[in-house]
C-alpha cells in the first residue's frame, strides 16, 4: 500500500475556504498559511494546479509554517498581464516582501519549481533554501509530447472527466480520489487560452544560466517515473546547479507529492534542519548525491 493510503487526509471540500488575499500592487494574489514554526515553508504548485496541489503533504509538515498561493491565472488568483516564468517569479518574491517571510525555504513543483529557480537566482537575498520537485531547466517539450497534444485539444468549457486529465494527473494507487476530483475542477476553470499561452512560455524557457548563478545549496526530487521531466532532466538539475542533493522518489511519477508525500516531507524536514544547522549563507564547495525510493 502506498504512503498516500496511510496519509492523514485533509478534508478537500474546505480547502478552498482556507484561502486569504493579500493585494500584490494590483494582482490579487490568493493564498493558504498554516501557522507553525520557522523558517516557513513557501509552496509554489505546478501548472494548472492551485494551492490544493500541497494539500496531501502539509499534513507530513505539521509543525512548519507553510504559505501556499494560487499562482495568478490559477486557483482564486487573478490572471495577471502576462505569464511567463519571469512574472511569475516577480509575483513571489513580492508575496515574500508584502507577507515580511524571513527567508522561507522555497518548494517548487514542475512549474513551480522553474520559477523557483528563477526567483532564486534573481533575488537570492530573499529566500533561505530552495527544493526542486520534478522540475526542469530546459523542458524540450516537442509538438507530438503527450502533453502538448493534450492541451491543444483542449475546449472551453474544458470537462473535469476529459480523458486528457487520465494522463495528465496520472500517479500511483491510493492518491486520494477526492483529492484529484478536485484538482481536475479547478484545472478546468481555467480557460484554455491560457492553459495554451502558459504552456507556450514554459516550453521556450531555459533556466541553465539562472541556475549556474544559483548561491543556495538545492534539495532535487526526482520521480523515478516521471514521464514529463525525466532523469535526463533531473541530472541536467544537478550538473548545473553548483550545490545540488539529489533524491529519488523511485516509484513515482510527476507528482511524488501526491505519492508518496512521507518520502517527499521527510527529504524537505532533513533539508531544513540540515540548512538550519549550517547557518542560511553558507554555501558548500560541491554537489553531493543521495537517493530514496
Amino acid at each position: 500500500m502506498s504512503s498516500a493510503a496511510l496519509a492523514p487526509r485533509p478534508e478537500q471540500e474546505v480547502w478552498a475556504s482556507r484561502k486569504r488575499v493579500i493585494d500584490l500592487d494590483g494582482l490579487e494574489m490568493a493564498y493558504v498559511e498554516i501557522a507553525g514554526s520557522e523558517p516557513a515553508l513557501l509552496l509554489v504548485h505546478g501548472f494548472t494546479d492551485t494551492s490544493r496541489s500541497f494539500s496531501l503533504l502539509a499534513p507530513y509538515l505539521a509543525g512548519r509554517r507553510l504559505v501556499i498561493p494560487d499562482l495568478r491565472g490559477h486557483g482564486a488568483t487573478r490572471t495577471g498581464r502576462g505569464c511567463s516564468i519571469g512574472d511569475f517569479a516577480a509575483d513571489i518574491a513580492r508575496l515574500v516582501q508584502c507577507l515580511r517571510l524571513e527567508r522561507p525555504i522555497v518548494v517548487g513543483h514542475s512549474l513551480g519549481a522553474m520559477i523557483a529557480v528563477e526567483m532564486a537566482a534573481r533575488q537570492p537575498e530573499l529566500i533561505g533554501g530552495l527544493v526542486l520537485l520534478a522540475g526542469t531547466l530546459k523542458p524540450d517539450l516537442a509538438a507530438d509530447h503527450p502533453m502538448v497534444a493534450g492541451v491543444r485539444e483542449l475546449r472551453d468549457p474544458i470537462s473535469p472527466a476529459d480523458p486528457f486529465y487520465a494522463w495528465w494527473h496520472a500517479c500511483q494507487p491510493g492518491v486520494p480520489q477526492a483529492f484529484l476530483t478536485a484538482a481536475a475542477s479547478e484545472a478546468s476553470a481555467m480557460p484554455a487560452a491560457c492553459w495554451r499561452a502558459i504552456l507556450d512560455e514554459i516550453r521556450g524557457t531555459d533556466l541553465t544560466a539562472a541556475a549556474r548563478a544559483l548561491r543556495v545549496a538545492t534539495l532535487v526530487i526526482a520521480g523515478g517515473r516521471d514521464p514529463i521531466f525525466d532523469a535526463t532532466h533531473q541530472q541536467r538539475l544537478v550538473q548545473e546547479i553548483p550545490v545540488a542533493i539529489l533524491v529519488a522518489a523511485a516509484h513515482c511519477g510527476h507528482n511524488p507529492h501526491w505519492e508518496n508525500p512521507a518520502l517527499v516531507a521527510a527529504a524537505i524536514s532533513d533539508y531544513v534542519q540540515t540548512r538550519m544547522d549550517d547557518g542560511p549563507r553558507r554555501m558548500d564547495g560541491a554537489g553531493s548525491r543521495r537517493g530514496r525510493s
